[in-house]
């Protein structure tokens, strides 16, 4: 059975800093893609950053030089480092692992980030 496990999320100062961790199970983790998306209410969900298997990132334009994603393939974990947060970046945020070579995605339960002082 897959599972993706987020964690880190939580309520933050402006300017301040979180780590999400999204860790999985029952794959082999080094095959997939790894992106994270965020959503608020009213608004389609939006692709903030992914890193390929082979570790090459992109980033929305929203969050580049703010945000960093990484993965540990070892720990069948990935993350996103999210620093100067505003409130602009509240929502929440989902991990999703996808392979194109095989044709299966997954999706986290979501973890809410909230930006507020």
């Amino acid at each position: 059975q897959v599972q993706l496990v987020e964690s880190g999320g939580g309520l933050v100062q402006p300017g301040g800093s979180l780590r999400l961790s999204c860790a999985a199970s029952g794959i082999n983790f080094s095959f997939y893609n790894i992106n994270w998306y965020r959503q608020t209410v009213g608004k389609q969900r939006e692709l903030v950053a992914g890193i390929s298997s082979g570790g090459t990132t992109n980033y929305a334009d929203s969050v580049k030089g703010r945000f960093t994603i990484s993965r540990d393939n070892a720990k069948n974990t990935g993350y996103l480092h999210m620093s100067s947060l505003s409130p602009e970046d509240t929502a929440v945020y989902y991990c999703n692992v996808h392979s194109d070579i095989l044709y299966r995605s997954y999706w986290g339960q979501g973890t809410q980030v909230t930006v507020s002082s």
